[in-house]
């Protein structure tokens, strides 16, 4: 059970030169495809004047949901050798542009991928590369007097408490990363008057 990922902090830029060809390259931190799309819809219109923006992204801590796009270069030249960076650094939650500018002279299909590749990883090279975790949430109901003993559970492991309400029943909502939830929920279910939701 994945309960961690590798991704970046924040955007990094490199950029690679080869045959007057300029490749500009970009690593974004994305969580969702939508965010992806308007990513790359907003480079394509600040770089208007460019050959090509090519991209490729993984999403989710399982590194199921990708995607590798060629935008107009020969299939295969260039969003696979992004894609296949992403996979070399095992990254997710993250978007990588490269725009070219054409320089005059072909690179060839070999000469592309290699192009595309290296622009990659110049964005990656540049990149903070953090480790963030799997988190779930819980929540639940229990009566006030067995407020001490919730509160001894959350002081022990140390969950994120995201809401708590008092009422008649007091609620709650805990946010603690995946590998731990099975010890909270066991615990929690030990508290007398407690109601998972």
């Amino acid at each position: 059970m994945l309960d961690s990922f590798k991704t970046i902090a924040s955007i990094a830029e490199g950029t690679y030169s080869e045959k007057r060809s300029k490749f500009l390259a970009f690593a974004i931190p994305v969580e969702t495809v939508d965010e992806v799309k308007a990513y790359v819809a907003e480079y394509q219109k600040r770089y208007y004047d460019a050959r090509h923006a090519c991209y490729a992204y993984m999403l989710g801590a399982e590194r199921t949901d990708f995607r590798a796009n060629d935008n107009g270069e020969p299939s295969g030249t260039a969003g696979k050798p992004i894609l296949g960076q992403i996979n070399s650094y095992e990254l997710t939650n993250i978007l990588i542009i490269v725009v070219r500018y054409f320089g005059g002279i072909k690179l060839g299909t070999s000469g592309l991928i290699v192009a595309y590749r290296q622009a990659a990883i110049e964005a990656l090279e540049n990149a903070q590369i953090i480790e963030k975790t799997v988190d779930d949430d819980i929540t639940f109901t229990y009566e006030f007097p067995m407020m001490n003993a919730v509160m001894k559970i959350v002081k022990d492991l140390n969950p994120q408490i995201i809401a708590q309400g008092y009422d008649t029943d007091c609620t709650m909502t805990l946010r603690i990363r995946r590998g731990l939830m099975p010890q909270l929920r066991e615990r929690l279910m030990k508290v007398d008057t407690l109601t998972i939701k």
